[in-house]
């Protein structure tokens, strides 16, 4: 067994032992591409989405060294036409770039990368010579000579390397040589010889150039173009409520939580690694301050190209924003607008992308509270003051004080006209979702909510398990509070909004542009 090359599968084997939710459908879709032109693979999700558990289960099923049917045998793969055709018949080279990013300061990465693979690949054919000068290729392409062996080749975290030069200035820039060598190695005539098939993970796609895939012979599958695998990307709705029910988890309490990621065609993915905490530890929570991307992506907003403070602040209040992700580079040290910066914290796992509508938006809870964090972090002061009151806001709308409320929305609007565009009720609308962000927790957001015969403009309408009223909001711009009120009763607003809920909190707010004047209204709507 060695360490690059012929593994084994115990890595897979400690995820089979502990809970695993089956994805081998993704090995029936690599195994439609080998010995073929689409043989080359590049798939790119956000941390804690599974990239690694991936590459464990395919080396595990590819490798030569080993039996792996019994790890196989109860999961989809089985019963693919596939299956026996390519299940441990090839030797597996696995590379993982993470351990080597340590080494960027000790010399050219690439000839320490090629030394080691060399070195170890030598203990499994040890009667082919190393060729003069120690290049991989070459050495591939005389056991194959030799042999007739063709290689499943594996690369963990491709991207890695280009990331640490990137973030860290004090590293030598050693990006070009790294991208050059993976030319070399599975661009040219030579890699569709030696290759059975590759297989690269990471969290951004191949880096372009003059708009240009570096390496435009690979398939690539990302969170903004999963292609076919759009399931394989995270967890399925029906995936967790299978887990909840079986570790007797509030399943509303964790679609919360962690769901909202739109990827492809999937409409309702959570994000795995979050939920298989949530499940074990048995209660939920955010898990995502572990990641290492949160100063990335505090240094990005903090950019405010074009607006980005506003829509940073649209999509806090429930909305979302437009989004091109076609123009940016595939590199994090080459963000030059608003667009790019969207599309870096798209795959970075911070927003989801609505592919249908070309916008992003935040998907739950868990995200939600990372980016308030990035906000207060930027010191966007006036809008870090309105989401710590939102709570007192909350509290003095149960209780029907309905001057302490005009005041509290006085004063997030007065200081956040610096920040968002004003003009009119819309914008009035995404000041109070933002001035009531801490209800989340219990209520789910509605704007613009279809209700009787009109839209409310803010619906509040209480998750499961929780014992407070729904609240629907209703403004008026350069009108009465009067005007707001009889709005609300004359649409027939709380007879739709009582399908979901128990007695409704109905709140009448009054704008009037010329005093800058604030009023409101609470009543209690009996169901």
């Amino acid at each position: 067994m060695g360490i690059f090359i012929d593994k084994g599968n115990s890595a897979f084997r400690q995820s089979r032992n502990s809970e695993y939710i089956d994805k081998s459908g993704l090995i029936a879709i690599v195994n439609k591409t080998l010995f073929t032109e689409q043989k080359f693979s590049c798939v790119t999700r956000s941390r804690r989405f599974g990239k690694s558990m991936a590459v464990k289960m395919l080396a595990a099923y590819y490798d030569r060294s080993c039996d792996s049917r019994p790890l196989f045998a109860d999961l989809q793969i089985a019963s693919d036409p596939t299956f026996e055709e390519h299940l441990n018949k090839y030797p597996v080279v696995y590379l993982d770039l993470s351990s080597f990013s340590r080494m960027l300061d000790k010399g050219n990465v690439v000839d320490i990368i090629e030394k080691e693979l060399i070195k170890d690949i030598r203990t499994a054919y040890p009667k082919v010579p190393v060729p003069k000068g120690g290049n991989l290729m070459k050495y591939l392409l005389r056991i194959h000579a030799a042999t007739g062996d063709t290689f499943i080749f594996i690369i963990d975290e491709w991207d890695t390397i280009l990331r640490e030069c990137a973030q860290n200035p004090k590293l030598p820039d050693q990006t070009d040589s790294y991208v050059n060598w993976l030319r070399s190695m599975f661009k040219d005539v030579l890699g569709m010889e030696v290759f059975a098939g590759v297989y690269m993970t990471g969290i951004l796609p191949i880096k372009k150039y003059n708009t240009q895939s570096a390496m435009n012979n690979f398939e690539e599958y990302s969170m903004v173009e999963p292609g076919d695998m759009g399931a394989l990307f995270g967890f399925t709705k029906e995936e967790v409520q299978a887990l909840a029910a079986k570790h007797g988890m509030d399943f509303d309490e964790l679609e919360k939580w962690y769901d909202g990621y739109q990827i492809g065609p999937q409409p309702s993915m959570f994000n795995p690694s979050s939920v298989m905490k949530a499940v074990t530890r048995g209660r939920c929570r955010s898990f995502w301050a572990s990641t290492g991307a949160f100063d990335s992506v505090v240094g990005y907003i903090n950019m405010n190209y074009d607006g980005l403070k506003e829509d940073i602040i649209e999509m806090l209040a429930g909305g979302r924003a437009k989004v091109d992700p076609t123009g940016f580079q595939n590199d994090m040290a080459d963000v030059k607008s608003r667009d790019d910066v969207l599309t870096v914290l798209i795959h970075l796992g911070y927003l989801s992308y609505d592919w249908r509508r070309d916008e992003c938006f935040i998907p739950n809870r868990e995200v939600a509270g990372e980016m308030v964090n990035a906000v207060k972090s930027v010191r966007w002061t006036v809008i870090a003051n309105a989401l710590q009151q939102s709570e007192r806001l909350l509290e003095a709308t149960l209780r029907g004080d309905g001057k302490m409320v005009a005041r509290m929305v006085a004063d997030a609007h007065i200081e956040n006209a610096s920040i968002i565009k004003y003009s009119g009720e819309n914008s009035m609308a995404c000041v109070l979702a933002i001035a009531y962000y801490y209800a989340h927790g219990d209520y789910i957001f509605h704007r613009e909510y279809q209700t009787g015969t009109g839209f409310a403009d803010l619906v509040l309408i209480p998750r499961k398990n929780t014992t407070t009223p729904a609240i629907i909001v209703e403004m008026k711009y350069n009108d009465t509070v009067g005007t707001a009120v009889d709005q609300i009763h004359d649409r027939q607003y709380p007879q739709k909004v009582a399908e979901y809920t128990g007695d409704i909190v109905l709140v009448a707010i009054s704008y009037d542009k010329k005093t800058k004047e604030h009023q409101c209204l609470i009543e209690t709507w009996k169901k």
